[in-house]
């Protein structure tokens, strides 16, 4: 992932995100943001996007946007890359990866609950409670 707007020069309206998806890359458990709408552009390749419990296969040029509160997530299920945009407005959610990047760069594992904890921070939590 890489960062191309932190919010420093949109006063913090908007944050933006650019990501490679690699093969079979499942993507995130589904969440829920309360501060912030999340918008996606699909570059290259194709995103299977699962809002609520419909999935949207989105192809190249496709924009998905995700309103505050609505559970999403998204995966690269193909076996070719894909890459999108993400926006966020407000910015919020760029310090989330910020975050991921320096918990692996301190050698701490990613683990489920960590990454919990550290969506917690940024008014983000999970769609629904995982299965016991």
């Amino acid at each position: 992932m890489r960062v191309l707007e932190d919010g420093s020069h949109t006063a913090h309206r908007l944050g933006l995100t650019e990501s490679v998806l690699a093969p079979h890359t499942p993507g995130p458990p589904q969440h829920r943001h309360a501060q912030h709408d999340e918008g996606f552009y699909v570059l290259s390749g194709t995103v299977r996007f699962t809002v609520g419990a419909q999935d949207h296969d989105a192809g190249a040029g496709t924009f998905v946007l995700v309103p505050a509160g609505a559970p999403h997530t998204f995966a690269n299920i193909s076996g070719q890359p894909a890459v999108m945009l993400s926006m966020f407005t407000p910015d919020l959610y760029v310090q989330y990866f910020r975050d991921l990047q320096d918990t692996i760069a301190d050698g701490r594992p990613l683990t489920p609950d960590a990454n919990l904890r550290t969506m917690s921070r940024y008014a983000t939590r999970p769609a629904a409670r995982p299965a016991l």
